[in-house]
């Protein structure tokens, strides 16, 4: 799996707030610029999304794919893999949160490996802009509600 770039938000919630929308996939087309539609494919035995499809729009990249989530036993932290997808190899991501005085952290780690070669700097650079944008809309939508 090619390097990770990791971002982090500082938004005006508990943990728990956080987590539920992360958590709330469809409800992604409504925050989420770029997400076109997120539909469950399966749950856990605790009611949480197991593996999720997904349909992106961001402008020069489109792409349809699936990701398989493990969300940690203390609520703090979510991991997922690729399953499939058309113009990824592999993507492999994380959300972890700390709370500190009624305010949270959010740390977002995200590799994907596209399909097609990409010079490694134009990659990183566009992680970054994909999980800058994703941290602003998550805070946008947590602190609205």
């Amino acid at each position: 799996m090619a390097d990770e770039s990791t971002q982090s938000i500082v938004v005006d919630a508990p943990a728990e707030a956080i987590m539920a929308v992360i958590a709330d996939f469809g409800a992604y087309p409504e925050w989420a610029g770029a997400v076109k539609s997120a539909q469950v494919q399966s749950t856990g035995a605790d009611g949480r999304a197991q593996e999720v499809a997904f349909a992106l729009d961001a402008g020069p990249f489109k792409d349809e794919y699936t990701l398989a989530y493990d969300w940690s036993p203390d609520g703090l932290a979510v991991d997922w893999t690729l399953v499939k997808g058309q113009m990824q190899k592999a993507q492999k991501g994380r959300y972890a949160l700390r709370e500190t005085g009624g305010k949270t952290e959010v740390v977002y780690t995200l590799s994907v490996q596209l399909a097609v070669p990409m010079i490694g700097l134009f990659r990183r650079k566009a992680e970054k802009m994909i999980m800058d944008t994703a941290l602003k809309e998550l805070k946008r939508r947590v602190e609205s509600r």
